[in-house]
């Protein structure tokens, strides 16, 4: 190793540093480094910095790894660590993905203090979420509902909720778990009633593609079933160039070596959508996620993700 640090690149969320820790000890266990040999570098992104405005007004998921990018790209960090879903389809040229950990829940948690679900909730109330997914999908089954945009990390959105802000709020339960959270769930979504983001639940890292030390010290955190539903639902997403704007919605899941992948494109009231289920050999997630992107356009027609855009 060298004699300086590699450094691990991350936000400063409460999550993201979570997140971070979570792949420093699991580097330091599987290439038995002692605790100096890898160090955390915090770095604020654009999208830490617009704290109570849509990101998608501003450009989208992009804006909490630009920074991160700009500083492996430089060499100022040797790897990153990010939510899966926060990152963009195409990476930054010289960047890859070298590494994604065991998925954890991809399910979304239901928090309120005004009912027990989602279903049970009374007309007219106000849920918060800055995912026009989640919104997209309570208007389609409750359009009765108001949704507002809701930002903030974890704790201030729980926060929020507890002065009564919103009546309810949907956020990922593996967030919540890494936190230790958890307890805080009113109730769990089922991924047939709320289908998740795209590679919600997974923790990818990032580096630069000419690193070949990086890359082999990180190769052993790569879970091959994890990047296998990722590298699907990825496929699908990029076959739809999603974005912030676009309300999309993937899951993969792997039994006995068979995939099965349920895609979903709605508008952001919920009055429009379309829904796809597509199965096949797991070796083949990435053209099944394009395959069921394709199919959703087609029915769609070409206008549907533009106008959206």
């Amino acid at each position: 190793m060298p004699d300086q640090p590699l450094l691990i690149g991350t936000r400063g969320s409460p999550l993201a540093l979570w997140q971070a820790r979570h792949v420093w000890a699991r580097l330091l266990e599987a290439a038995h480094l002692g605790e100096g040999a890898i160090g955390l570098s915090v770095i604020t992104t654009s999208g830490d910095r617009i704290k109570d405005k849509p990101l998608r007004d501003f450009g989208g998921k992009g804006l909490f790894t630009k920074e991160i990018d700009d500083a492996l790209l430089s060499g100022d960090v040797d790897m990153a660590v990010h939510s899966m879903k926060d990152l963009e389809t195409d990476l930054p040229a010289r960047l890859c993905i070298a590494a994604i950990l065991p998925r954890g829940d991809v399910r979304d948690a239901f928090i309120s203090t005004k009912a027990p679900f989602l279903a049970e909730l009374p007309p007219g109330s106000v849920v918060g979420t800055s995912s026009l997914r989640r919104q997209a999908q309570i208007m389609r089954l409750r359009p009765d509902l108001r949704v507002v945009n809701f930002r903030g990390n974890v704790e201030t959105r729980l926060k929020k909720l507890a002065e009564g802000r919103v009546d309810a709020t949907l956020l990922a339960l593996a967030g919540l778990e890494r936190l230790g959270l958890a307890s805080h769930a009113t109730s769990i979504l089922s991924t047939e009633e709320m289908l998740p983001a795209v590679a919600q639940g997974a923790i990818g890292v990032t580096c630069r593609e000419d690193d070949a030390r990086t890359r082999a010290l990180l190769a052993p955190l790569n879970d091959a079933a994890s990047a296998t539903t990722v590298a699907c639902e990825r496929g699908f997403l990029a076959r739809l160039d999603g974005s912030c704007k676009t309300p999309i919605a993937g899951l993969a899941e792997i039994e006995q070596g068979i995939l099965r992948f349920r895609g979903m494109i709605l508008n952001p009231d919920g009055s429009e959508w379309y829904g796809i289920e597509l199965t096949g050999a797991a070796e083949n997630a990435p053209s099944i996620g394009a395959d069921a992107g394709e199919e959703l356009l087609a029915r769609a027609g070409p206008d549907f993700i533009a106008k959206l855009a």
